[in-house]
């Protein structure tokens, strides 16, 4: 009976396999939406988001409820009916990524029958009272047993029958309705991945406490028969019960009928009641799979075993003895159930379950592609201090000299001589060649001789600056507007001494103030990250009045201005993806 149950469970874990892993599995959750982060957590969310905490806020996550159908079977003294239905229903809540608590309610109809005879039923009352009714045929003798005719003699003595009377015998039955309801942690063995953000589904282990009420009955009775009459179990052929089971269990299917009238026994009013029904303390364990169909539903296929300190679950506490006594069995009776499960995610505002998450994707994906790391500001050198990095320089200029944008030293008048060794600035062209201190051949017109024509402001170098359009109540960048933006960057590139201050406007209330500072934040934020410009040559400025609320405007800086390239957001709470 337990190869069936197996081979069942095998069948159904390689069916469900080959749908869970065909599933797309969705993306983790965005790391910096504030709306998933319960307020007790926000002022931990705030500090990660400022840089001055490494670790972001656990999210709020959702419930599952559960409800599930299965196979019941109790495990006791009398063997149990396979296809016995089982119920239950449960509601789950993570506490991390890998522990989560649950209830469950589980209701289950056990039902068994014994292929043996069973002579020494007197000391359990239901069959006491309800035996079958005393049989014709002749007294069975244990094989290979020579004391056989002696066993006969003491049971019939202990039934208070003559000696050599026939005994009678019954076949053990009952059919059981359990009820549990049990609090259980459950720990997820496969959420944590190196190599996978995420997967489809999820094994898992659990166990739990509560409480369990049952209540056994036997069929003990015809109903059908004269009113309530005995069985006469002589009228099952007896057969080699390890060969014929079969015969056996189809010859009992033909006798009963599917009553179960007769209390059996039970504890009596030495043990606590539920609702009339015996009370015990449980305990339970068990594992399962689980395969994710979307991010709110996922089909879960587990199993588990419950124990109790009782040895009635099954109605039946005495075993036949090599001397023909009934004596106390020395275990307790366990049932399992094995099921199918339907879940559901519920919650607004909240992530999924976090045995779904992998707490490892938001560093990976941190890794590959920053947005939130303090990364150190680069160290570019300029060996000769002209102020154009050693990679874009053309030539290693002497201290002093004027350059241009590819650090090649400036010559006015192009004759060979830098300016800062030319003491003939300008030199007309009919004037040259010139010697070594940039003085022409012929003589100098008045006012050749000068000094270079002062530097251009950044104003003038960088000109008019676009505006940036944003679409309304929104803080992404169009693509038009990254082209504009593109345009900027070559700029700056070109003048790398110019700052620039970047202006967004609107502040009359908090919604337009957030919405001011996204703006702003997202245009430098691109041109660090996309177009490599340095964070300290932009100008924060937010919540200016004067202008659209959905444009944000970059100028030149003027000589000497300063203002922090980096503000803290004024209403965090208020931002959205």
């Amino acid at each position: 009976m337990a190869s069936k149950k197996f081979l069942l469970l095998t069948g159904m874990f390689c069916l469900l396999a080959s749908y869970g892993f065909s599933q797309r599995v969705g993306a983790s959750y965005d790391v910096k939406d504030s709306s998933v982060v319960p307020s007790k957590r926000m002022p931990q969310h705030t500090e990660f988001l400022n840089g001055t905490y490494n670790f972001p806020a656990k999210p709020r996550n959702q419930w599952e409820i559960g409800i599930k159908a299965g196979l019941f079977q109790v495990s006791g003294d009398i063997p149990a009916k396979f296809l016995s239905p089982g119920f239950g229903a449960h509601v789950r809540k993570a506490f991390g990524y890998i522990f989560s608590m649950r209830l469950e309610y589980m209701y289950g109809i056990g039902k068994g029958y014994s292929f043996n005879r069973s002579y020494n039923y007197a000391k359990n009352p239901a069959w006491a009272q309800n035996g079958s009714a005393a049989t014709s045929y002749s007294a069975p003798v244990l094989v290979g047993n020579p004391t056989g005719a002696a066993i006969i003699s003491s049971q019939s003595a202990y039934y208070g029958l003559p000696a050599n009377t026939p005994i009678e015998y019954v076949y053990y039955n009952y059919k059981t309705n359990v009820q549990d309801l049990s609090l259980q942690g459950v720990v997820t063995l496969n959420n944590i991945r190196f190599h996978k953000s995420k997967t489809g589904f999820n094994f898992y282990g659990f166990a739990g406490v509560g409480g369990t009420v049952y209540d056994t009955k036997i069929n003990a009775l015809n109903e059908g028969v004269n009113g309530n009459q005995k069985y006469n179990f002589a009228s099952i052929t007896p057969s080699d019960e390890y060969k014929k089971r079969r015969d056996t269990y189809k010859a009992l299917k033909n006798l009963l009928d599917d009553t179960y009238e007769t209390p059996a026994e039970n504890q009596g009013a030495r043990r606590p009641k539920l609702f009339g029904k015996t009370f015990k303390p449980s305990g339970t364990v068990g594992a399962g799979i689980a395969f994710k169909l979307n991010n709110r539903i996922n089909i879960a296929l587990e199993d588990r075993w419950t124990f109790i300190k009782d040895d009635l679950l099954d109605g039946q506490r005495w075993q036949e003895h090599a001397t023909g006594d009934a004596v106390l069995t020395r275990d307790f009776d366990s049932y399992n159930y094995l099921s199918l499960g339907l879940n559901i995610n519920l919650g607004a505002k909240s992530v999924e379950p976090l045995w779904w998450l992998n707490p490892l994707d938001y560093a990976y994906s941190e890794i590959r592609n920053p947005r939130l790391m303090r990364l150190p500001k680069p160290v570019l050198p300029d060996s000769d201090g002209d102020g154009v990095t050693d990679q874009f320089d053309q030539e290693q200029t002497p201290a002093g000299c004027p350059v241009d944008s590819h650090g090649v030293s400036k010559d006015t008048d192009g004759d060979g001589v830098p300016d800062c060794k030319d003491k003939e600035l300008i030199t007309p062209t009919y004037c040259q060649p010139v010697d070594a201190d940039g003085v022409g051949k012929c003589p100098c017109p008045e006012g050749c001789v000068g000094v270079a024509p002062p530097e251009k402001t950044c104003a003038e170098k960088l000109g008019p600056l676009p505006s940036v359009s944003f679409a309304k109540n929104s803080n992404k960048l169009s693509d038009d507007a990254k082209a504009v933006l593109a345009t900027v960057a070559a700029k700056l590139r070109n003048n790398p001494g110019c700052n620039v201050v970047v202006v967004g406007y609107c502040s009359s209330n908090k919604k337009e103030q957030q919405l001011s500072w996204d703006h702003v934040n997202a245009v430098i934020n691109y041109m660090v990250d996309k177009e490599g410009i340095s964070a300290d040559r932009f100008i924060f400025n937010y919540g200016q009045e004067g202008g659209d609320c959905n444009t944000v405007d970059l100028r030149a800086a003027a000589e000497g201005e300063q203002g922090p390239n980096r503000v803290e957001p004024p209403h965090p709470n208020l931002r959205k993806n």
